[in-house]
């Protein structure tokens, strides 16, 4: 319902918020500063994801969690489409999740309510159960080297 909700106030926001602006500084300063964000906004996202891009080299370079810089490239990600949704009210929004700040506030927020599960070195960290029961299948195999017609994938040439 929430989003039923967001889908329908935000449209009307921008609309309302459109007429306002419009109303004060015409229509041609107003598609200007429309314009005008588009380009500040691609600007700002090629520069904060190049920084988000290199915080998360740095975190798998020092073997630490990346989950915070993951989520600041998806909301710099986020931030960008609504830089390029025309409008005042998805670029007010836009524009404060390019702030750093209020990117970790929001992570922080989320990070409250999400439960997450991670994978260190191939093996599953499992949370609220014991996890998968371990099977071992022994067995015997042997290489055969018997030349066949044509190219396999399964043999070495």
């Amino acid at each position: 319902m929430w989003l039923f909700v967001l889908f329908l106030m935000v449209p009307l926001i921008e609309i309302a918020l459109f007429i306002q602006i419009g109303g004060l500084i015409g229509l041609w300063p107003t598609l200007g500063v429309v314009i005008a964000t588009a380009f500040l906004g691609t600007w700002l996202v090629r520069s904060q994801g190049r920084l988000a891009l290199e915080n998360l080299r740095q975190s798998f370079g020092a073997l630490k969690d990346p989950t915070e810089p993951l989520a600041h490239g998806a909301m710099i990600l986020f931030s960008g489409a609504l830089l390029l949704t025309p409008g005042f009210f998805t670029d007010a929004i836009g524009f404060a999740l390019m702030v750093p700040g209020i990117r970790s506030l929001v992570f922080h927020q989320l990070q409250k309510r999400v439960t997450l599960a991670s994978v260190v070195s191939g093996q599953a960290q499992w949370s609220g159960h014991d996890g998968p029961q371990e099977t071992v299948i022994e067995g015997e195999f042997e290489v055969d080297e018997t030349p066949r017609d044509g190219p396999s994938a399964w043999r070495r040439d």
